[in-house]
């Protein structure tokens, strides 16, 4: 019998020599029956749970992503304009009042741009459209005279009314005029948004930097409004310097467009100016197209001749009055300005090239103010020169390029170019 204790359990033997001791189960982990440990349950709860809220984070920001790039675009437009606001409020008037008159000023002239233009491009349709008959007519003539056929106009325009290409065309068109109402409506909302929002950032432009700062500390609260006003002199400069190359540009045009007795010279001196300044790197030959394209129609000779004007000019323009109106405001290397064009595309598209080059003006003047710097060595090789003395010059390693090439006669050889033996 085994020897029990005083409470009557049965006392526990050491283990004989050579025998392995039995093992006692965890108290909270795994035990021998297989239950789970008390903390899986919690960690797996929690990880679904960090998967749910980023899951519905992605999806709340691809639902929002509209509203975010319009809020943006307000924002870099409340910047541009802040300088004016500013102004008319120090003057005396309320800030939300000279806020109102920039934007009502703003309306006026893109409004009225769009109008001259929209007129400019109906009365060019109305007159292809009048003078269709008298072309096709001289193109059939052409085909008779050279190819020795019988075509007429009016078999033509039956053939042409009687296909099925044609009702395609107009059965397609019908289903898109509702997609391109959508798109219109659409297009007039978002343009209303960016004006509310925009409208709000520059009114209330001083209260906003207030609620930002307040829950930053004092030196924190130096370093936001240092990075703000950085922002807003370099996009406020950007918009300025090229609304006054716009003009410069738009009068130079409208010079050469009237004295060639282009018609509608006034509109397409201000589309000119605007798009070529304002539309990065193709808006130049987008903005040479329409000029070309009607004077065109008057003198072929007056297209090439307002051809050549847009590129002597846009070489001025890049050489000469570019770098003495940009030096105080948006100074970047037109690489680096090419490189964000392209990469404000890629990212946001056609917003994104606009607001690119003020973007990348700010962040460039915001690392020359806090970036240390040093004074550069004055070394000729920082200038591209290499110093005189330094290895051998260009003649010197052409002649030992000449003189290691096999049966060529060194000096010396006698000659004979063998080795004596």
């Amino acid at each position: 019998m085994a020897p029990t204790d005083d409470t009557g359990q049965a006392a526990q033997q050491p283990p004989a020599s050579g025998t392995t001791p039995p093992v006692r189960p965890p108290v909270d982990g795994a035990g021998a029956n297989g239950r789970m440990p008390r903390w899986l349950p919690r960690a797996m709860v929690l990880a679904l749970a960090l998967v749910a809220v980023f899951q519905l984070g992605s999806w709340a920001f691809h639902q929002l992503t509209g509203l975010l790039i319009n809020i943006l675009i307000a924002f870099f437009l409340a910047l541009a304009i802040e300088p004016a606001v500013s102004w008319m409020a120090s003057r005396g008037m309320r800030r939300g009042l000279a806020a109102f008159v920039v934007f009502i000023g703003v309306m006026i002239v893109s409004a009225g741009f769009v109008t001259l233009l929209g007129s400019v491009l109906a009365d060019q349709i109305i007159k292809l459209i009048e003078g269709f008959p008298a072309y096709l007519d001289s193109v059939i003539n052409w085909i008779n005279t050279h190819f020795k056929t019988d075509l007429k106009r009016v078999d033509i325009q039956e053939g042409l009314l009687r296909s099925d290409w044609l009702r395609n065309y107009v059965q397609n068109s019908a289903t898109g005029v509702l997609d391109v109402s959508a798109q219109v409506i659409g297009g007039l909302f978002q343009l209303l948004t960016i004006a509310l929002f925009s409208f709000y950032f520059a009114a209330d432009g001083p209260r906003l930097r207030r609620a930002i700062c307040s829950v930053l500390p004092p030196a924190r609260q130096a370093e936001v409004l240092r990075a703000w006003e950085i922002a807003v002199n370099k996009t406020g400069g950007y918009i300025y310097s090229r609304g006054l190359m716009a003009l410069i540009s738009g009068v130079s045009h409208f010079v050469l467009l009237q004295a060639l007795d282009v018609p509608y010279a006034p509109v397409l001196a201000v589309w000119v100016g605007l798009v070529s300044q304002f539309i990065p790197t193709i808006g130049t030959y987008l903005a040479g197209a329409l000029p070309m394209l009607i004077a065109f129609t008057v003198d072929p000779w007056y297209a090439l001749w307002v051809l050549v004007f847009v590129v002597i000019y846009q070489q001025f323009e890049n050489y000469v009055l570019q770098p003495k109106l940009t030096a105080k405001t948006v100074d970047i290397h037109p690489a680096v300005a090419f490189g964000s064009v392209i990469a404000g595309t890629a990212l946001l598209g056609a917003v994104g090239a606009l607001i690119a080059i003020p973007a990348i003006a700010t962040l460039q003047a915001f690392l020359m103010a806090y970036v240390k710097r040093y004074d550069v060595t004055d070394d000729p090789r920082v200038h591209g020169h290499r110093r005189r003395g330094e290895g051998p010059g260009l003649l010197t390693r052409a002649r030992g390029l000449w003189a290691r090439q096999p049966g060529t006669e060194r000096p010396g050889d006698g000659g004979s170019g063998k080795s004596s033996s």
